[in-house]
């Protein structure tokens, strides 16, 4: 059965417009497609701007966030995988959630931190869906060391029933949260974005908007 599963994933691979067109642009894999919708959707990068890129095995976001800042900007790939190195991209090789990862980022403050880590898929789903969550609620505590104030964060997340409080304590910490699920994403997939914009290092007011104004309690798309 697991070799059938595999055989239907590389058809299905291979029929994938955004896969070819990955292959055809170099851009290293198809997610490459999602971020350049949610730049062009919720405008996260300026040219010059500094870029922390976590869970970035095999580079595809780096690029893309790369050539969004431009020369003058600094962009930091950080995975446990090996990252073949792409020019104007510094890598960094560790693990989301080890503490010793802070140190070796620098003190200069990032205006953006991605997250496009995923959890081992064990096919249960509401324990890949809590995988997901804790994943992401690690790369909040990194961007929460080394986001300036006004900072976006971005982070993948499975659909699911803890979705609701990660959104909420993610949104106790910026301006506005939403969800949004990019067209690269394939159909059947759960998988959507949260995207927090206007980081507070302190709680600034009593509140932030409800994440997800746009559609409460579903995916903003």
């Amino acid at each position: 059965m697991r070799a059938a599963m595999g055989r239907r994933f590389v058809s299905e691979r291979q029929r994938d417009r955004y896969y070819l067109a990955a292959q055809r642009e170099g851009l290293r894999s198809r997610a490459a497609f999602k971020l350049a919708y949610l730049d062009d959707r919720f405008r996260l990068f300026r040219t010059g701007g500094r870029v922390l890129d976590l869970g970035a095995a095999p580079g595809g976001w780096a690029l893309i966030a790369r050539d969004r800042v431009g020369g003058p900007g600094r962009v930091v790939a950080v995975d446990l995988r090996p990252i073949e190195p792409i020019e104007g991209v510094e890598v960094v090789r560790g693990r989301v959630g080890d503490p010793r990862l802070t140190g070796r980022l620098g003190p200069e403050p990032f205006d953006v931190v991605l997250s496009d880590l995923s959890p081992r898929i064990g096919g249960a789903y509401a324990t890949d869906h809590a995988r997901s969550v804790a994943l992401v609620r690690d790369a909040f505590e990194v961007a929460r060391a080394h986001l300036r104030p006004g900072g976006t964060f971005v982070a993948k997340v499975f659909a699911g029933d803890l979705l609701d409080d990660l959104a909420r304590d993610v949104a106790a910490s910026f301006d506005d949260v939403r969800r949004t699920k990019p067209p690269a994403s394939r159909d059947p997939s759960s998988e959507l974005y949260l995207v927090a914009r206007g980081y507070r290092p302190r709680r600034e007011r009593s509140g932030a908007k409800s994440p997800d104004s746009e559609v409460p309690g579903r995916p903003a798309i």
